[in-house]
Parts: structure tokens; sequence; C-alpha cells
């Protein structure tokens, strides 16, 4: 209890002697030294915010068959999951890129989600988009053609998402399969999925308000519809799953979700 009282005494002490100095600084200079501390905790907090809140989410999506899912594999662990794979639910892991595990020094890993292509399951893109860093829209380009509308009506609704839109979300348009000699070259895919856009444009905007289910229109009004147009950044890349050729997906993730 004595010693109690003593380390009480040597407390009461300090107080004093730092309240006596504290009292002998110029007002001025407290109120100058209290808004430096408050700015700089402020600063640290904002920095330790927008660092925890930077994402690393890359999405995968697309019509089903055009590849996602041995893309993913491919990212994960450099295999083609015996090539041919149907996915009924999202794909998704947290891992250093594949190309990346030879790499010295730190590297940052990436969260890759592969959404299921089916239209029925489609509305799980929702749950993911908001946490982004980009979004990958896969194309089969061997099987282009035939698919195209239905490419391009899924493309239209992923570009006029509020989500997309307001947060600006860079999407890539991977034309996949190109190891093949009958795929369409990805400047093809790009002309036609803008000209199927265009119209798509045309269609949708005839139809009474009440029925428009897209939150944002793309494009310019009176003008042909172009990728350049969107409010994101939309690129196309070339890409082969069975092969492994994924150097331009891998720079596009990189280029989002920084090592």
């Amino acid at each position: 209890m004595q010693e109690l009282d003593q380390w009480k005494e040597q407390i009461s002490h300090l107080l004093n002697v730092a309240n006596d100095h504290i009292r002998e600084i110029p007002t001025d200079q407290l109120y100058a030294a209290a808004a430096i501390a408050v700015f700089t905790t402020l600063l640290l907090l904002l920095l330790r915010f927008f660092k925890r809140s930077k994402p690393n989410t890359i999405v995968l999506t697309g019509l089903s068959g055009s590849g996602k899912t041995v893309l993913f594999y491919q990212l994960r662990d450099g295999s083609t999951h015996q090539g041919t794979v149907t996915s009924m639910e999202p794909n998704e892991d947290t891992f250093i890129l594949h190309g990346e595990t030879t790499k010295k020094g730190k590297i940052k890993p990436v969260h890759i989600v592969d959404v299921p292509g089916h239209s029925r399951l489609r509305p799980k893109l929702d749950e993911y988009l908001p946490q982004a860093a980009g979004t990958v829209f896969v194309v089969d380009a061997l099987d282009f053609l035939p698919n195209c509308r239905a490419a391009s009506e899924y493309l239209y609704d992923l570009l006029t998402k509020g989500s997309v839109v307001r947060k600006k979300i860079p999407l890539l348009i991977l034309c996949n399969k190109t190891d093949k000699v009958t795929a369409h070259t990805k400047e093809f895919i790009c002309r036609q999925l803008e000209k199927e856009i265009d119209k798509l444009r045309v269609s949708r905007s005839a139809v009474s308000d009440a029925d428009v289910t897209n939150e944002f229109t793309l494009g310019v009004p009176g003008e042909p519809f172009s990728f350049k147009q969107c409010s994101n950044t939309v690129i196309t890349a070339d890409a082969s799953g069975l092969t492994g050729e994924i150097s331009q997906l891998e720079e596009f993730i990189r280029q989002h979700v920084k090592p």
C-alpha cells in the first residue's frame, strides 16, 4: 500500500512538472502544435483507409463456353483443368498469379472470380462488381459469329450497370482461343460488337421508360457507338487458355492490381 502511494506521488509530481512546462509555452505555439498533431493523425488515418479499401478483385465473365474457367485455372496454377470446364457456381480464390510465382520480392495476391455465363446465374455478377478493380469479358473467338448477338446483349447490360459506370471499372474484352487458325481477330470482334451494341441502343431507346432495366445509356446520341465513348476504359486483347498464352490478360490484371 505504501509503494502504491509512492507511485501516485511520483505520477502527480510528473504531471505538475509537465503542466508547468506547458504553461511556459506561448499559447500560439500550443495551438500550432495541436493543429499539427490533429492533421498528422487524420492524414495517417486517411492513408490507412485508402490502402485498405483499394480493390484487388478481377471478375471474369462472358457467355458459357467462352473459356473463362480454363483461364481461371491458368492464372491460378498454370493448368487447363483438362481443357473443358462448365461452371454452375462461381470459382473464387485469392492467389499470386502463376506467371509470377518465380519472381522475387513482395507480390500482391489477386482475388479472381469466375462468374458462370448461364443467363440464370448472371445475377451473381452484381455481388462482385462493387469490389472489382477490373472486369474481363471473355469472348470465344473461334465460335464468335453465332454468339455475337448474345455476347453483345450481355456486354451492353454490363457496361450500363451503375456499379461499372459510377466507379469507371476498366473492362478488358478478351478474345479467347485465338491460337486456332479459323479464330476471328480481336479487331473484327471489336467492330462487330460495336455494331451490335449500336443496334441495341436504338431498339432499347424505343422501349418505354417503364420497361427499361438498364441504369445508364451508352454512347453519344446521333453517333455510331464506339467503346471509346464509354465512361470506363474498354480495351481488347488476345488469349489462348488451352495453350497458356495469357500474357495480355496478366498484364491487364497487374495494371489494375499493383504488385
